[in-house]
């Protein structure tokens, strides 16, 4: 594996195929502007090439270079249900499209461990019978950030892991857990990650962090796209940043590109061939 495809045919044709593996890739994204969308679909057209190479074709074309698609695709959050994901994602792509990918992604939902500590009502997050259940059992639940590191541990080697999203981590236990932590956090996968391989991407909301903040996050990650709206006359237009990314920002460097304008269509997001922005 030489290179793992973003699943965004024209970024990755230009780099080369994808990002090198062992990245963890942090997408920093304004409300709306497509870090979500980039999330869905990295997911979905990764998943799609191990199911339906007809629809891959079609959604994204051809591999690039000597890149490889990873043999499962993971699909983390800690707040929100395969059910939910699998709709938004319908409002964002080609609906057979998701329907045949989402069977080969492996949802899993820490909607348990994130809630249990907090005053949130457990039917609100497990559904009624199973509240009852849980009550029932007499079992611990462990902490959130246990869960996910024991999952990674498990299932991210020579994967695409997708965590939607860093911020809910904060938010979770912000008496007790800081963004310079989550930073901490980070710099940790990001050296398991190059024993690992595959490719993980952490989806963060912008409007959350400080600059500072925002500063720690990029430092403990292999590289970083940051989503934002830009105002041009009467049009707002969505815009990705390539920022610090070892092995991939020189590529872009040398055709003078790291800033793109942006589209989501059916086949989810994409860089546009309208304008390149230098």
């Amino acid at each position: 594996m030489n290179s793992v495809p973003f699943g965004v045919s024209r970024l990755d044709s230009l780099i080369g195929g994808g990002a090198p593996p062992g990245s963890v890739v942090l997408l920093a994204s304004e409300s709306g502007a497509g870090g979500r969308e980039f999330l869905y679909t990295s997911a979905v057209i990764n998943a799609i090439a191990a199911v339906d190479a007809d629809l891959f074709e079609l959604y994204y074309g051809s591999l690039q270079g000597e890149a490889t698609t990873p043999p499962e695709v993971h699909y983390v959050s800690f707040t929100t249900e395969e059910e939910y994901l699998a709709r938004q994602m319908n409002f964002t792509m080609d609906d057979e499209l998701v329907e045949r990918a989402t069977a080969r992604i492996e949802f899993v939902d820490f909607s348990r461990e994130y809630f249990h500590p907090s005053p949130v009502p457990r039917e609100w997050y497990l559904g009624e019978a199973s509240a009852l259940r849980d009550l029932g059992s007499g079992e611990q639940c462990g902490d959130v950030l246990e869960a996910f590191g024991t999952y990674l541990s498990e299932h991210a080697a020579g994967n695409l892991v997708v965590v939607d999203s860093v911020t809910d981590l904060v938010a979770a236990d912000a008496d007790e857990l800081s963004w310079n932590d989550v930073a901490l956090l980070l710099k940790g996968l990001n050296k398991a990650a190059h024993q690992w391989g595959g490719l993980i991407l952490l989806l963060v909301n912008l409007e959350t962090l400080s600059p500072a903040e925002l500063g720690l996050m990029k430092d403990a990650t292999s590289g970083t796209f940051l989503f934002e709206w830009e105002s041009g006359g009467s049009k707002r237009a969505r815009t990705m940043v390539v920022q610090e990314f070892r092995g991939v920002l020189s590529q872009l460097e040398d055709e003078n590109i790291v800033q793109f304008e942006t589209e989501i269509h059916d086949g989810g997001f994409d860089i546009s061939d309208v304008r390149k922005i230098r």
